[in-house]
Order: C-alpha cells, then sequence, then structure tokens
C-alpha cells in the first residue's frame, strides 16, 4: 500500500535528497519529463505569470487545467503556466529544481517533502497570508492542518484528505465465513481471517494456492498503522524515532509468521507488487490488501463489484488510522507573485466551481461545505469511500502527526529493505529490526 499512491536542514544538492526523491517514485525511470501547457487567455502585457506543477493521471490533469484556466478568468493580468508529470519523475525535477532555487510558484506537494523543503528554505511560510485570508482554512479541519507545518509554521495546505483502508473480495470473504470488518475488528481478527480464507484451498489462475491478504511487512504505511493502535508514533519529534526495536520485532514476526503459515502472499509475489495490478490481489492471489481511499475504485474497477473498502484492523479497538493529506499545496520561497499565488491556492481550495471540477480527483476535498457538496454527486466506489471516511470520522481517530522528518524517504526505503531480508531468511525479525533502527537513527542524525 503507498500513498496516492505514497515519503537538521535541507541538503537538496546531496545525492541522498535526489535517490530519496525517486524513491519514493517506486524506482520510476527518471527519464520521463514532465508535460507542460501554458495559459492562452487571461494574460496581459505587464501582468503577472505564475507557474504551477503537480503529479497525477490524465483525468486529474484535465481537471486542475479547467480549474486554472476558470481562476484565470476570474482573475484578468494573471496567467498560469502549468506542468504535470507522473509522480516518481515529478518529485526527482521538483527535488533538481529546489536544489537550484527554481521551485514553481505554486506547487503540489508530498507529505513526505515538507520538512525537506521547508526545512531548506526551499518553501515560503504562509501564516501570514493565511491570517490575513489569502488563503481561507476555516472550512478545514484544524488538526488536519498541522500536516502541512515544520516547526511551528505553516509552508503547505492539504489539497486532499486521504485515509488508509482495506480492500477485500467479499464474496470470498462470505465463502470462508468471516464477517464484514468493521471499525473496531483486530489484528486476531485479520489474522483468523486470512487462515479461514488460506483454509478454503482455493486456488489463483496460475495454479498456486490462494491467500488471505498481501504481506504488509514491507510497507511503512502499514506498520505505522499497527503502532498507532498501541498508543505509539513513528516519530517523536524531527530527531528521534517513536517505536523501539521490540516494537518492529513484534511487527514483523507477527506477518513473518503469517506468511510461512501460508495465509499472506508469498515472498516473491510481495516483491513482484509495484501497482494493483501486479500486487497479490490484482493477479487474484489474495482476497485483500491494504490501501489508500483515493486509489480503491481501481481495485473494483480491475477485480469487480464484489471488491469492497473496510477499516484497517485496530488494537483493542483503538484504530491507527488517520486522516492524511493526499497531497499539499505551498508556495515557493523565491515566487515573485506570492498574493497571486496564494490566490490560486485559495481558489483551488475554497472556490465551489473549482470544488465541482476536481471534484474526488485527489481525495477528499478538505473543505467540509465542498466535500459535502461533491459527495451528492458520487456513485459506486467514490460514494463508498466518502461514506468510510465518515464512519471512521464518527469512530473517533487520533490527531494526524505533523510532516515527517527529511530523512523519512531514506528509513522507507531502508524498512522494505529491511523486510525483504526476513522473508528470504537473510535475518531474523529481531535483527532486521535492529539493523533499522541503526540506520534509520544515522538518517535522523545527520
Amino acid at each position: 500500500m503507498t500513498p496516492e499512491p505514497p515519503n537538521g536542514r535541507l541538503r537538496l544538492q546531496s545525492r541522498r535528497a535526489v535517490l530519496a526523491a525517486a524513491a519514493a517514485g517506486l524506482g520510476t525511470a527518471l527519464t520521463a519529463t514532465l508535460s507542460g501547457c501554458s495559459a492562452a487567455s487571461g494574460g496581459t502585457a505587464g501582468g503577472v505569470t505564475l507557474t504551477f506543477s503537480w503529479w497525477g493521471n490524465d483525468d486529474r490533469a484535465a481537471r486542475t487545467e479547467k480549474a486554472v484556466r476558470l481562476f484565470e478568468k476570474e482573475h484578468p493580468g494573471v496567467t498560469v503556466r502549468t506542468s504535470n508529470g507522473e509522480f516518481g519523475a515529478y518529485l526527482q525535477k521538483l527535488a533538481t529544481q529546489a536544489a537550484g532555487g527554481g521551485i514553481p510558484d505554486v506547487v503540489q506537494l508530498d507529505y513526505r517533502q515538507i520538512s525537506q523543503f521547508a526545512g531548506g528554505e526551499a518553501l515560503m511560510p504562509l501564516d501570514a497570508l493565511i491570517k490575513r485570508r489569502t488563503i481561507r482554512t476555516s472550512e478545514m479541519d484544524h488538526g488536519f492542518l498541522r500536516t502541512g507545518t515544520y516547526e511551528g509554521g505553516t509552508y503547505a495546505l492539504p489539497m486532499g484528505r486521504g485515509i488508509t483502508g482495506y480492500a477485500y473480495d467479499s464474496a470470498v470473504y462470505k465463502k470462508a465465513g468471516v464477517a464484514t470488518p468493521g471499525p473496531g475488528w483486530t489484528w486476531q481478527d485479520w489474522q483468523r481471517a486470512n487462515l479461514r480464507i488460506a483454509a478454503l484451498g482455493l486456488k489463483s489462475p496460475d495454479g498456486r494456492p490462494f491467500t488471505g491478504a498481501n504481506d504488509g511487512g514491507t510497507n511503512e504505511d502499514v506498520f505505522e498503522t499497527w503502532l498507532r493502535g498501541r498508543g505509539r508514533n513513528l516519530y517523536a519529534s524531527q530527531t528521534q524515532l517513536g517505536f523501539t526495536e521490540a516494537d518492529l520485532s513484534a511487527f514483523w514476526s507477527f506477518c513473518d509468521g503469517l506468511r510461512k503459515e501460508g495465509a499472506i502472499a508469498q515472498a516473491k509475489d510481495t516483491v513482484q507488487a509495484k501497482s494493483t495490478e501486479t500486487s497479490p490481489i490484482g493477479r487474484r492471489l489474495a482476497a485483500a490488501d491494504f490501501t489508500w481511499d483515493a486509489p480503491f475504485p481501481g481495485y473494483t474497477a480491475l477485480l469487480g463489484e464484489d471488491i469492497h473498502f473496510a477499516p484497517v484492523p485496530t488494537t483493542d479497538g483503538h484504530q491507527g488510522a488517520y486522516f492524511k493529506p493526499s497531497m499539499l499545496l505551498g508556495i515557493g520561497a523565491n515566487s515573485e507573485h506570492p498574493k497571486e499565488a496564494a490566490q490560486l491556492i485559495d481558489f483551488l481550495l475554497n472556490d465551489s466551481r473549482a470544488g465541482d471540477i476536481l471534484g474526488f480527483s485527489r481525495s477528499t476535498p478538505p473543505n467540509r461545505k465542498i466535500a459535502a457538496r461533491v459527495a451528492t454527486t458520487l456513485k459506486g466506489p467514490e460514494r463508498e469511500i466518502y461514506d468510510y471516511a465518515q464512519t471512521m470520522e464518527k469512530y473517533g481517530l487520533d490527531t494526524p502527526p505533523t510532516a515527517p522528518p527529511p530523512g523519512d524517504l531514506a528509513i522507507q526505503a531502508a524498512f522494505k529493505r529491511g523486510y525483504q531480508r526476513v522473508m528470504y531468511g537473510m535475518a531474523t525479525p529481531r535483527q532486521a529490526a535492529r539493523e533499522l533502527i541503526d540506520e534509520a537513527n544515522r538518517e535522523l542524525r545527520s
């Protein structure tokens, strides 16, 4: 599972920073280029020209372009030059631009970039613009807004509100006699469900045993959910982990044991997973997968209407899920037009017409009124994930953490490597956990 998927001072010139951005793209070729499109209307000689970049698919691009053109119409004399690209290539290019002081006026950011770019003074603080209401936040949850903060200042604002969940095949669950997962179901319930599904003796299309779920042991997001359900966090501060070797060893031992029992996907299938299509559930090797709400409709499109979205397991009823920005908007520190850049951000986040155009293309809009307005038009899986978020909010979730430290992207990659060593018998869960803790501490203190 990855988010939109999905992470000291900034050292953007360093090889580590460039590699970290590439790692977030899950190995995407660095030769991919961003597509550009400049406005054909709305600009005047001597007017203001803004640059605005984001990542996303063709649908998101078309919707964003339409909203931007409406902004230009409402702001004569302002032209917006846009560019967008695939996630991995986008992050790579943005890291290069930041190193040269060239972040666009308005820029879409991943949650894991905030501390890196804010700490390196590549992003402009937004607090004064928010105070003057050039950017309005009154219709947004203030606990959620802290996800764009760094060292007490606001550097980015969420453009979408995402949450983790559990895509599962309801027909297989019914066949195994497993009840529909609810907000309070536990990791033990999940374990029993996987074992019962494996015991059915179903076969995948290639004739191999069908398992209960993908193996989440390589996924830092799954571990974070596990941790938060136990009252802990990934990070205690920008320089300190919030978990121990024992915490990680317990999680990896849990996953390792289930895989050895055949209850969750085997190592070669977990390693092969680069997308929904190549994941165990996508290849019909497993009945379920941890994922985010925004990509969930892709599961139903691929696997059919029996796929539904359920809460992630809890620890004794304590939910570890939280609302996380699917992406955020910031302003480049060297923007020559911060007022107009702020007006564009405010328009995209708070104008009802822009909300109608953008819809749920970046997950649930953070403006509550716009989200409720757009939700009335939703159907099928899109409506299901909206209702899911409402259910989880009523159930009760802890406040989201602030943006993770600059070293998180490197730690995320090390986390995946660590569990892969466990899967292939190269280390015990305890040994791999010790190695990860040591590497993470070096990264955080460097």
